[in-house]
């Protein structure tokens, strides 16, 4: 055999090289793989499939707690919580390896969470790590239902099961294979995400992954479940993060088609959370494709109100930019809105009025919303619920929206001009709500309604006007009163009304002409100047000294300019 050239013989330690780097490579993987499969639940679960091969000896002592623990079953459960002997005889079953005494320990726990008024003392808690981690299905399915009636009736601190190591088994069996131990232990984590401190645990913990696993689960208890429990995450922006990234935000919106209007709704309230934070809405809704826009806006004709309420919700969180709000228009979102506002339920019609605000602020969006339907709408809601402070405020701000478009005309010859004066007399002055109301009828007799307005005025609403300008707690609502009356001025109806008040409507000029603030002063001028055209008015205001007032803020109107005349040529000086 010949002897191999230089170039051959580089050849073939590159070829050994490689085979030496692939195995390496090979034994690392199998490694890993390996690794990954010894961790999987099935290997527990088969590795306790193993041990039930062959009958636990029972032990003397455990044989003797069996005994007692039976005659106390026997007798009617009187065992008492807080007893020392019960918890003795609890922990003795619990950590037994036979399944019968562990399943006594789990039945007496079932028992004792279905009928206790008080708490659970903490050592008690320790038994249920041992019967979560249990090995016998029945054990399981019991412990983590009684775990799920001790929390949900607040009989154990939520906090401090998570301090006592109980996730970790929790967690464990939602990869259980039974559909009864994954719907317990889904609720379990629903329960416990209440607080910031267990969400953090449960994100911490990797629970994340096997929750947005069954929420894909075919049975609709689990499914719900896991769900509730992802949207008790996502009220904590930290966990936000988290499940964004392991991919829930595809999952959620899957799920707003469930057939389960509960699924449905705990998705949908889910998003919202996560739409209120700005950062993710790229994510949300990426250009190529509005399919959770146009889901969303699907279920505002859902026929269970919490779910078309949270829709609601949902796209005003999403409804940040002008693009966004156009979408939603151009997605024919106005003809359900408008059914939303008739709905018996509160929710519901608060939920679309918040909506609406929001798409009426942009200009872009006015004129469309400006529709004699919508319109219409408002007009009812407000004579509807005239009491209803977040209905009253927020249809005010939308009626003052679109009264800047080029269709005012529109909302003048609706029936939103009477409800909003019919508010008036229902709201109280304290309510943030009036001060909106009084905004957006100044804002309309300012732009020419005032023809209109006066038609519907009668002797209460007259009253309430004045009323509301001689209140000197709000001063918002005042000076729009004041105004809404000065504009009101001249037609011969209102002039007739506001003679009955002549008394309460010099005492609110009088406050108007020595109010620190300039407008206050120009509004009382003005209105004052327009009212002595009137004989009455005039003969009235002689008689009360109004021109001594007058004279009195002249002066000091004097005095300011020329101390500002001085200050000027100083100034260039």
């Amino acid at each position: 055999m010949g002897q191999l050239c230089g170039r051959c013989m580089q050849l073939l330690r590159d070829f050994m090289a490689f085979v030496q780097r692939m195995s390496s490579d090979l034994v690392q993987g199998i490694k890993e793989c390996l690794t990954l499969i010894s961790k999987c639940f099935c290997l527990k679960q088969n590795s306790s499939k193993a041990r039930q091969l062959y009958k636990p000896i029972l032990q003397p002592h455990e044989k003797v707690t069996a005994q007692e623990f039976l005659q106390h079953i026997e007798t009617g459960f009187e065992m008492s919580p807080r007893g020392k002997d019960p918890l003795e005889a609890l922990r003795t079953l619990a950590f037994s390896e036979n399944a019968g005494l562990q399943q006594s320990a789990a039945l007496y726990y079932l028992h004792m969470s279905q009928h206790m008024n008080i708490s659970l003392p903490v050592e008690h808690l320790e038994p249920f790590y041992a019967l979560l981690r249990s090995a016998d299905l029945e054990v399981q399915q019991m412990t983590s239902l009684s775990l799920v009636n001790f929390l949900l009736e607040g009989n154990i601190d939520k906090e401090l099961v998570v301090q006592m190591g109980l996730l970790e088994p929790i967690l464990d069996l939602l990869e259980s294979e039974d559909a009864t131990v994954q719907c317990n232990s889904c609720a379990c984590i629903m329960t416990l995400a209440v607080s910031e401190s267990n969400r953090e645990a449960i994100g911490a913990a990797q629970g994340i992954t096997p929750l947005l696993s069954l929420a894909n689960s075919y049975d609709p208890r689990v499914q719900q479940n896991a769900v509730g429990a992802i949207l008790n995450l996502t009220q904590s922006e930290k966990i936000q993060q988290v499940l964004c990234k392991e991919g829930a935000l595809p999952v959620l919106a899957l799920l707003l088609e469930s057939p389960d209007s509960e699924v449905q709704y705990y998705s949908c309230a889910a998003l919202s959370n996560v739409a209120a934070n700005v950062q993710y809405h790229e994510a949300m809704l990426r250009p190529s494709s509005r399919f959770l826009l146009r889901t969303l806006i699907s279920l505002l004709s859902s026929s269970v109100d919490k779910v078309s309420s949270q829709a609601c919700v949902c796209l005003r969180n999403l409804a940040t930019s002008v693009d966004i709000q156009a979408e939603m228009v151009a997605e024919d979102v106005l003809p359900k809105l408008c059914a939303l506002l008739a709905s018996g339920n509160e929710d519901v019609r608060r939920a679309s009025i918040a909506l609406l605000w929001i798409l009426s602020e942009h200009p872009y969006n006015q004129d469309t919303l400006a529709c004699a339907e919508l319109l219409q709408s408002l007009g009812m809601l407000l004579l509807a619920h005239k009491t209803d402070p977040v209905i009253v405020g927020h249809t005010a701000c939308i009626i003052k929206n679109l009264s800047l478009s080029k269709n005012r005309q529109r909302i003048v010859e609706s029936p939103c001009v009477e409800g909003l004066l019919q508010t008036m007399l229902s709201t109280n002055t304290e309510e943030d709500s009036l001060h909106y109301v009084m905004s957006c009828l100044a804002e309309l007799a300012k732009q020419g309604a005032t023809l209109h307005m006066v038609q519907w005025m009668d002797e209460p609403l007259t009253k309430c006007l004045v009323r509301l300008a001689g209140q000197l707690e709000h001063t918002e609502p005042s000076f729009q009163a004041a105004s809404i009356i000065q504009h009101m001025i001249g037609h011969e109806k209102m002039m007739l009304l506001l003679k009955r008040h002549v008394r309460d409507i010099q005492a609110y000029l009088k406050n108007f002409l020595t109010h620190r603030e300039i407008r206050f002063q120009q509004l009382g001028i003005s209105t004052f100047c327009r009212l002595r055209e009137d004989p009455e008015f005039l003969l009235e205001f002689r008689e009360s000294q109004m021109a001594k007032l007058l004279e009195q803020v002249r002066q000091q109107t004097e005095e300011t300019q020329e101390l500002l005349r001085a200050a000027i040529c100083h100034e260039d000086s």
